[in-house]
């Protein structure tokens, strides 16, 4: 979806769609020489009802006008902006075109101005690609927003990209486990590194990651038909800022039966999202090098199924780990943790200075958290907080944990260096977080579970509104290599 930025104007906007939010100060000044809607809009009460609509159907100057609320000044915020934005879309889609969004005053016009371009790329997001109908083509060709001045038209180009990659990382989250096999997504990155001068990929098969010592990731996948890969990925900017090599892990299990230690049949099918850490990796190492982020950034996935079959790995297995770490395997469901553990180490090994890893790693944070929120614990207080940040700034929210040295003494094993899980049932997703920190090395680290946010079961009430994979991640790595290359 292309996008510009038109400035204020008496004459109404060339478009297919006129947008006009209704905030705390009622209708914009530009738009309230249109028939009709400063009359619909306070008669239907919409400055107080956050993304309800009201469509007009004029003779000019558009096919249809969509009155949206932005509900109370004091709840008005970038996502009411992005969940009223996909309202409007989605009042409209079947006009499509060109959709034209006159900029409020109650709300930032930069900040407005990416939450509309996420609303609407996002908001109109279709996960039903394989049905038999399906089309491929966004409802919006362009997107034009009013009343903006020209320095708003680098920060809408860059969040249109962003959210483009995001959607790139739902349709990996979305796939069948049997079409998106280890293979296949290491093809994929592979693919994606070709579009960028910059960007390169290679992936490990097992011959190569086993002489390597990675026992864990190993342990995984040696039950599955479809071998695993260990993809790396590098983006070296030709101007590059700064000492930081950032590194991006992420946990790829294509598809998770739970091994052994196997999961209940109910919605097991949503176990082909259990690759969503993974994917937000690859398309967000992708994104940086499309956008040009002047940041040197190493990408460190592990894609692997955890199958079940007479090769499979068994609850009392000790594996070793890449660092010579052995670890007592208790449930073998557990399993993400290994992936990662070797990731993590490989990713310190090839120079990363500060790590940040993405995982669909526990149900205890969807249960915490629910699907609004992803965890994130760390060894380094203010490299867990710049995450944090740039997960709100984003709109990826994300909720800084504590760790305390404790939590590591739920893993101890009688017969290794440490076991991957606990019978307890406490803090999950902290002790986990305590079993990754074995395998980091020196230097920042952060962890984010994104168990809730990175796959839906059923779809949120708001712009991210339907079942599946949600791009998690995307955004989040694109505002914090920003950040740390500002």
């Amino acid at each position: 979806m292309h996008v510009d930025v038109r400035p204020a104007s008496d004459a109404a906007p060339e478009a297919d769609v006129i947008a006009i939010p209704v905030g705390p100060d009622g209708i914009p000044t530009s738009a309230r020489s249109l028939d009709g809607v400063t009359r619909v809009a306070e008669e239907e009460g919409l400055a107080e009802r956050a993304a309800e609509t009201a469509v007009l159907y004029p003779d000019g100057p558009a096919r249809r006008i969509v009155l949206v609320g932005l509900g109370p000044a004091d709840e008005l915020d970038a996502d009411t902006v992005r969940t009223a934005a996909a309202a409007v879309a989605e009042a409209a889609e079947r006009v499509g075109g060109t959709l034209a969004w006159v900029l409020d005053d109650s709300f930032p016009h930069a900040e407005q101005a990416r939450a509309v371009v996420d609303g609407v790329l996002l908001g109109t997001y279709d996960p039903g690609r394989w049905k038999s109908e399906a089309k491929d083509d966004a409802p919006f060709e362009r997107l034009v927003l009013v009343g903006g001045e020209d320095d708003l038209v680098e920060g809408t180009a860059r969040a249109a990209t962003i959210a483009e990659a995001a959607n790139r990382a739902r349709d990996l989250s979305n796939t069948g486990a049997n079409e998106l096999t280890p293979e296949r997504l290491a093809e994929h990155a592979g693919e994606l590194a070709s579009k960028h001068e910059h960007l390169s990929a290679e992936a490990l098969g097992p011959e190569e990651f086993t002489k390597l010592g990675m026992g864990a990731f190993a342990g995984v996948a040696q039950g599955s038909h479809n071998p695993a890969r260990m993809i790396v990925m590098r983006y070296e900017p030709p101007e590059p800022r700064g000492d930081v090599v950032l590194g991006l892990v992420g946990k790829a299990v294509t598809f998770d039966t739970g091994g052994i230690s196997i999961k209940k049949a109910l919605y097991m099918e949503d176990m082909k999202g259990d690759m969503s850490g993974g994917g937000a990796v690859i398309e967000g190492i992708g994104v940086l090098a499309q956008l040009g982020v002047p940041q040197r950034t190493l990408a460190v996935v592990g894609a692997t199924e955890n199958a079940v079959g007479g090769g499979a790995f068994r609850p009392g297995d000790i594996l070793t780990a890449m660092n010579g770490k052995t670890i007592e395997i208790t449930n073998t469901d557990a399993e993400g943790r290994l992936v990662l553990a070797d990731a993590l180490h490989h990713a310190r090994t090839l120079g990363a200075t500060h790590i940040v890893d993405f995982a669909t790693l526990t149900g205890a944070m969807n249960s915490a958290m629910g699907d609004v929120y992803a965890g994130v614990m760390g060894n380094d207080d203010e490299w867990r907080d710049l995450i944090v940040a740039a997960g709100e700034e984003s709109g990826d929210h994300a909720w800084a944990w504590p760790m305390h040295r404790r939590y590591r003494g739920l893993i101890d094993s009688a017969f290794a260096d440490m076991k991957n899980s606990s019978v307890r049932g406490q803090a999950g997703p902290i002790y986990a977080a305590s079993f990754l920190e074995e395998f980091v090395g020196e230097g920042p680290w952060a962890h984010v579970d994104v168990a809730g946010t990175a796959f839906f079961t059923w779809g949120r009430n708001d712009y991210l509104s339907q079942k599946g994979g949600t791009g998690y991640g995307v955004r989040l790595i694109a505002e914090l290599a920003t950040k740390l290359s500002a």
